[in-house]
């Protein structure tokens, strides 16, 4: 049976979203992470090159996406997979909230991710009728079935980076419990003071996969959200029992979309330069919301800004909503975060611009 689950938490923002809108100079929406930059020359030229597909797309995807995936990870992340481990999947989201039910979890399990996270994670485990379970402290489980953890670095919601060996004592805890560990991995490009490591790294894996899924997403690397582009590899084992379920329930990513996806993995200029738009928006906002009152927190990697001036999140929001500025409340992602905002960074220079001559 399927736990009831939570109220969509964005409604509860809208009001400050009307406060921040009757700025005389328009908002500036910093409140989610959707990419506002073009999408690359070389991604829509091969999806117009592939629309003419009247065909069934297949649910394992191109050998030629594959094969990019698979390059990629080895040229970016010095992770080797074989290219038949790759899977498409219709973004990342669909995976992270379908993933427990597409394992087997049963009612009664845990699903453990992170104390700030997501919130597609929570929701996914209640999918499946599991029990949600929010901690950054592995030790805390006992002897509970555990038969998924989740990890995510860069974080979303706070840009924390986990280390090689905080991952690797959580894939060493898992093994030993039969647990699957999965990593949100779709920022992992996105490292500006620290540099992320996959799960799949041999320093972190020890150079074997069993047990182990990374989930990839281009909707921040190639500003893809709205192709819905993302894929999972790992223990072959574990991908060919997700093909075989997906297959099944029709979860098929779109042949033109597989062309795009492919190309925008083959191309790393468009990605670097994203990178360096990211950096200079972040480097420019940061210091101004420093210098308003704000502290900073984490905030390595990623598109976001963990930022507290000491009073409640919603607090936070009015006062930044009155600006003309949206943020998130910070808990949106666990009780943990109820005295933060989460600011992105995923605006226009010329609204990024606006909110720094506000906040002064």
């Amino acid at each position: 049976m399927v736990s009831a689950l939570p109220d969509f938490p964005w409604d509860r923002l809208v009001p400050y979203k009307d406060l921040a809108q009757a700025h005389p100079d328009g908002i500036v929406d910093l409140s989610v992470g959707t990419p506002v930059d073009p999408v690359p020359a070389v991604v829509r030229k091969a999806l117009a090159d592939a629309s003419d597909s009247p065909g069934y797309p297949t649910t394992h995807g191109t050998e030629r996406l594959r094969r990019a995936a698979a390059e990629w990870l080895r040229r970016r992340h010095e992770v080797e997979v074989d290219p038949v481990d790759v899977l498409p999947t219709i973004g990342s989201k669909e995976l992270v909230a379908w993933l427990p039910t597409l394992l087997g979890v049963r009612p009664g399990d845990h699903v453990v991710f992170p104390e700030l996270a997501y919130p597609t994670y929570d929701v996914g485990a209640r999918l499946a009728g599991a029990s949600p379970y929010p901690t950054d402290g592995l030790v805390s489980l006992g002897p509970e079935r555990v038969p998924l953890v989740w990890v995510n670095s860069p974080s979303n919601p706070t840009g924390r980076v986990l280390g090689v060996g905080h991952l690797r004592k959580v894939v060493d805890w898992a093994r030993e419990r039969g647990a699957v560990v999965a990593s949100d991995e779709c920022y992992i490009g996105l490292g500006f003071e620290e540099h992320p490591v996959s799960v799949l790294h041999p320093e972190v894996c020890g150079g074997s996969h069993e047990g182990l899924l990374a989930v990839h997403s281009l909707s921040k690397r190639s500003n893809l959200a709205g192709y819905r582009a993302g894929f999972v590899t790992g223990d072959p084992a574990l991908i060919r029992r997700l093909l075989e379920v997906r297959k099944h329930a029709g979860m098929m990513v779109p042949a033109p979309i597989q062309a795009a996806t492919a190309a925008a993995l083959d191309d790393d200029e468009h990605a670097d330069r994203q990178y360096e738009l990211y950096a200079r928006r972040r480097a420019a906002l940061r210091p101004a919301l420093e210098a308003a009152g704000w502290t900073i927190e984490h905030s390595a990697a990623g598109l976001y800004l963990w930022a507290s001036n000491g009073t409640g999140c919603w607090d936070q929001v009015r006062r930044l909503a009155e600006l003309g500025i949206l943020a998130a409340p910070g808990d949106f992602y666990g009780e943990a975060g109820k005295n933060h905002v989460r600011i992105g960074v995923t605006a226009t220079d010329e609204r990024i611009d606006a909110a720094i001559r506000r906040l002064q």
